[in-house]
Parts: C-alpha cells; structure tokens; sequence
C-alpha cells in the first residue's frame, strides 16, 4: 500500500512528538503535574473576563453599553472579545508559547477560545490571525496568533485564511509603548493582498489585547480590502 506523502509527514510528527513526550514527558506550567502542559486545577484559577464590559472594545465599564472611548471615537472593529485576564500561570504559559517555542500550549489554549466561541458566539465566516512582518516570522520560527486560530477553528468548524491579510511593514515592539504610541506605531502596518475576504464576516484572532491598537490596525486593512464585518478573539487581556 502506497502511503500518501502528507499522511506520512504526519505519521513521522506523530512519532517525534511521542519519543520527544517519553524523553521529555509535558509538566504543567503552573504546578509542575507531570501529563500534560495546563492541568485542569490551573486552567481552573484562571481568571475569565465577565461583564460588564464595552460592548466593542471589551474595555471593564461600570455598566453595560459603550465606553467613553467608544462614544466619542468609534472603532472600524465591530467589537473587541478575550477569554481571561492576562496574569498568574496564564502569563507563564503564553510566555512559553510565544517566546520559548512551546507550540504544544496551542492545544489547550486554542481550546479556552473554542469554548469561549461556543458559548458566546461571535458572527464569522472565516477566521483570519494577526499576521507577523515576514522578518519576525522568520525569526521566531512561527505565528502564535495562527497557531491559536488553526486550533479554535478546527475545533469550531471554521475556515481560516492565513494569506489575505498582511503585515506588510515592520514595526517596532508594542511592550513599552503608550496606547498613543501604538496606534501610530500600527498605522498602515496592514494591508490585504487579494479581495479574498470581500463581503465576508471576518473573525480576527490574536494572543493578547492591551488596547487594541493592533486589532483596529487589521480591521481598517480588512474594511479596505471590502470585509463586511471585523470582530476580534484574543486569548487574553492586559488589565
């Protein structure tokens, strides 16, 4: 029997992953539990977010409805979502997602989002990550925000298009930037490189929200590039 070359390739993953789990068995970033890489004890001291918060940028708001921001400077993003607050093993753990190269945390943290979708569903037709500059994605080796929006989607039954939106100028780091400064550190960062996405409901899906300078980037590229609609999921957001 002839096997198929991407039934193979998968077939060899399978076997690293297995040999590297047995030399190296996945501990829990947050109490160590030898089986797997979040347990359900940790994911359970995870603080979700729960409102009342902004209905479009899911800032917390001492009652239902739109922020200040918001009343006065509307957003061309439809609405801003996160599932837990960014602090405790969550931090930890997408630390060594994103910059310790421990892809495996795609699994259960693509699952939180899953979850979140299913309960709170957010109108989509595909789901589209926020794109790295193609120098910092060579650099790291891969898109956090793809690998978190292939998970949930394939959990979810949604198409996801990783090559209509682009980052197609390099931009600074937005750690230590004000919310001023991101914005304008964002500014034309994007851009859509067909009309793929025309007349399509898109949900944007990113790691963290801060202040959602960069999701508000994407979502003016995706309007001009003729997208119907532009909601956001990010795992999680800096309080």
């Amino acid at each position: 029997m002839v096997v198929p070359r991407t039934s193979a390739v998968l077939t060899i993953r399978g076997l690293q992953t297995w040999f590297l789990n047995l030399l190296f068995p996945p501990r829990c970033v947050g109490c160590h539990q030898v089986g797997v890489w979040l347990c359900a004890d940790c994911l359970a001291q995870i603080p979700h977010i729960e409102p009342p918060f902004c209905t479009r940028c899911g800032d917390a708001v001492v009652a239902s409805g739109l922020c200040a921001r918001c009343q006065t400077a509307p957003l061309r993003i439809e609405c801003i979502r996160s599932v837990v607050y960014f602090e405790g093993v969550l931090r930890e753990a997408m630390h060594r997602f994103k910059y310790r190269r421990l892809t495996a945390l795609a699994e259960p943290l693509g699952a939180m989002m899953a979850e979140y979708w299913m309960q709170h569903p957010i109108p989509a037709d595909v789901v589209v990550p926020v794109p790295l500059h193609a120098a910092r994605l060579r650099e790291r080796g891969y898109n956090q925000a793809a690998l978190l929006a292939r998970e949930m989607a394939r959990r979810v039954g949604l198409a996801v298009d990783e090559r209509t939106l682009v980052r197609q100028r390099a931009t600074a780091s937005q750690v230590k930037l004000n919310a001023k400064q991101r914005k304008e550190n964002v500014r034309d960062a994007f851009c859509c490189s067909s009309n793929a996405l025309a007349g399509k409901q898109v949900l944007l899906v990113d790691d963290v929200c801060t202040t959602g300078a960069t999701l508000e980037a994407c979502a003016v590229a995706l309007r001009e590039g003729g997208a119907r609609g532009v909601r956001a999921l990010t795992l999680a957001r800096a309080r």
